[in-house]
Formats: structure tokens, C-alpha cells, sequence
């Protein structure tokens, strides 16, 4: 753990994970990027809108065969609506994401763009198009494109592995698969990325620390 002046306002900028350089500070929400043991900003994020998530910072589980805390979060949108993506701290120093969407989640972690992958994944990564339907093998299993669109982040909070600023786009392509797994592939201005991993119910992320909702009481199902 790490504590830094902001550049901004001077309030204290706690980072808790050595890996992640950019943490948005919570009293004026300049973006705060870690230089060794000094801090510099990087304009502001928006303030994030009103959502019913019950996942918080500092929200704490089990996933991925260890504990976690939520530490960071960045919220996406496109035409049709928007969802929530939770940087998780895992207990052996590695970040995953929780993606929220419409009640579902799913746990995901970067993997390596090297390797055999799919034909679509290559042809994503050289700007060629793909449709919805088209399938091809990923970290050793069948996956279908399940849909593909352009986003754009409308705000961010927390810990962070790079800047996220209102307004920024990429595209962002999904891909499920029978057995329960699910992959995502990303392009964006920092270049082409691939998570994969598996469809989870709340319930079975042990979930601590979550946000209190009037009306709304943990679902029982569990994954």
C-alpha cells in the first residue's frame, strides 16, 4: 500500500495494489497516475451516475479459487444501455474484473494475445469484421461471437490499470460458451486486449460489504 499527495487538491491518494498505476482521487476526482513516489494528474473523471449495484468499493469475496476486494471500477455505456466493470484485487497480487450487467455478472482475467487463438480474434486485431454467430476455439474452448458495438466510458472510480476518461471509445466484442465460460475481446487506444473466463451467480462470490439497497435482499442462487 502506497499513499500519495493528489497533484490537484493535496489529499491523501492510497493505492493499494504496487501493479496498478492510476487511482482516481476521491475528494476532487482528478486522475492520478503513479510515478515511483511521486504523482501526477491526468485531467478528471466524470462523476459517476446513480446505479442499484449492490458491488461497492471495498466489497470483498471469493473468486477465482481466492479472497478479493473491490478496488477500482470503470462504467460503459452504448445506444442501448450500460454496465459496470469491477477491478477485483485478488489475495496473490493479480487483478481480475467482475462484469455487471442487468442483474449477471461475469469474473474475467486477462490472458496473453499470443499463442493459437481463433481466426475471429485475429481478424479483430487487424480491423476486419466479424458477425454475431461466427465461432472459433479460445484458451482451449469453443466460443460464438455473442455480440459486438462500440462503447464509451461514461466515468470511473478507484484503482485503475490505465486512464479511463468520459467519452472514450473502444470496441468491445463479447463471446459465450455452452459449458458456462465467456470471453471478451477489447480495442481501444491502448491497443487490442482478451479476458476470459466464467458466468457467475452473486451468491456464490461470498460477498461482503455490499452496498445496502432499500428493497433488495441477496439472491439464494448460487453458480
Amino acid at each position: 500500500m502506497q499513499s500519495l499527495a493528489c497533484p490537484t487538491c493535496g489529499a491523501e491518494v492510497v493505492f493499494r495494489s504496487p501493479a496498478l498505476p492510476v487511482r482516481v482521487c476521491d475528494y476532487c476526482r482528478t486522475l492520478v497516475v503513479r510515478y515511483s513516489q511521486s504523482a501526477g494528474a491526468m485531467g478528471e473523471a466524470a462523476v459517476l451516475p446513480f446505479d442499484i449495484s449492490p458491488i461497492q468499493i471495498g466489497t470483498e469475496g471469493q473468486c477465482f479459487d481466492q479472497s478479493f476486494s473491490i478496488i477500482g471500477r470503470i462504467r460503459w455505456a452504448w445506444d442501448d444501455g450500460a454496465w459496470n466493470e469491477w477491478l477485483m484485487l485478488l489475495a496473490d497480487g493479480s487483478h481480475g474484473w467482475l462484469g455487471e450487467a442487468m442483474g449477471q455478472f461475469m469474473a474475467l482475467r486477462e490472458v496473453e494475445l499470443a499463442g493459437s487463438l481463433a481466426q475471429v480474434i485475429r481478424r479483430l486485431m487487424n480491423d476486419t469484421p466479424v458477425m454475431p454467430g461466427e465461432s472459433g476455439n479460445i484458451a482451449g474452448h469453443s466460443y460464438e461471437v455473442a455480440d459486438i458495438r462500440t462503447v464509451r466510458c461514461i466515468g470511473c472510480e478507484g484503482e485503475l490499470p490505465f486512464a479511463a476518461p468520459a467519452g472514450w471509445e473502444a470496441l468491445s466484442v463479447d463471446f459465450r460458451n455452452r459449458d458456462g465460460r465467456c470471453a471478451s475481446f477489447q480495442k481501444d487506444r491502448h491497443g487490442p486486449s482478451l479476458y476470459v473466463g466464467h458466468h457467475v451467480a452473486l451468491a456464490s462470490l461470498q460477498p461482503r460489504k455490499l452496498r445496502a439497497l432499500p428493497g433488495w435482499s441477496m439472491p439464494a442462487d448460487v453458480a
